[in-house]
């Protein structure tokens, strides 16, 4: 159900602790529900926490969703008190949560956050055998008709064996892991890496009921769309930073 369908129940409170000592309560959770502590916080983005501390559950939400609907509310405390207890938070609150923080506005309240609050250094883009500026330019022209607006690019400061690239839309930036800077890096596997990093800006990430699409149909489909895409997957299969 869309969030502006949704309506909030009589008897939910709308101060967000007495929320959660309600969810509490309702999930039958051990311990005395006058023991939580519940504050916003200016994190970089969105970011919420709970945790235990002497006896008190200590939960942190991000201020982004300091006037979120208290239906939302409801389903980020069920979705974090559920950590707590080692349970799956239900379907309806995970689903509901989601549509809210995807929207576009908050999505876009998430991004000025990022901005504004998070500094990213990373290495010039011009690097000692790779120059993703003129890789993106050309990729932008070739595939995008030059309609991706021109973002910051950039190797990361630190090596990563897990993570070879990303796009981070908050910053509007896509950071190759130096160690791509290489010459056993060949240079389409590079090319193939911040193809898929521009299509995640021509994709952004969608929802499909409770769950985050990161990768949409639409985006597998362009994505092979790149002319090495074979080769440039065998090759991130064999890479070893």
């Amino acid at each position: 159900m869309p969030l502006e369908q949704m309506v909030l129940p009589l008897g939910i409170p709308s101060d967000p602790l007495e929320l959660f000592r309600r969810v509490f309560r309702r999930l039958r959770m051990a311990g005395d529900p006058s023991s939580l502590r519940v504050e916003f916080r200016p994190f970089a983005g969105l970011r919420s926490t709970v945790c235990l501390r002497k006896g008190h559950l200590e939960v942190c939400i991000s201020d982004v969703l300091q006037d979120a609907p208290g239906l939302v509310l409801e389903a980020l405390a069920e979705i974090l008190l559920c950590k707590v207890c080692r349970r799956r938070a239900s379907r309806e609150a995970r689903e509901c949560y989601l549509a809210y923080v995807l929207s576009p506005g908050i999505r876009q309240r998430i991004d000025q956050a990022r901005r504004r609050r998070g500094a990213k250094r990373l290495l010039p883009a011009r690097g000692r055998f790779h120059n993703l500026e003129e890789i993106f330019q050309r990729l932008n022209q070739k595939f995008f008709d030059g309609a991706l607006p021109v973002t910051r690019l950039g190797w990361s400061l630190k090596s990563s064996r897990t993570t070879l690239g990303h796009y981070d839309a908050g910053h509007g930036m896509i950071v190759l892991n130096r160690a791509l800077d290489s010459p056993t890096a060949p240079g389409h596997l590079v090319e193939y890496l911040v193809f898929h990093e521009m299509l995640h800006m021509r994709f952004p990430v969608q929802r499909d009921g409770h769950r985050r699409v990161v990768h949409s149909r639409e985006f597998r489909e362009a994505e092979k769309e790149f002319p090495h895409y074979d080769e440039a997957r065998k090759s991130l299969r064999q890479f070893h930073p």
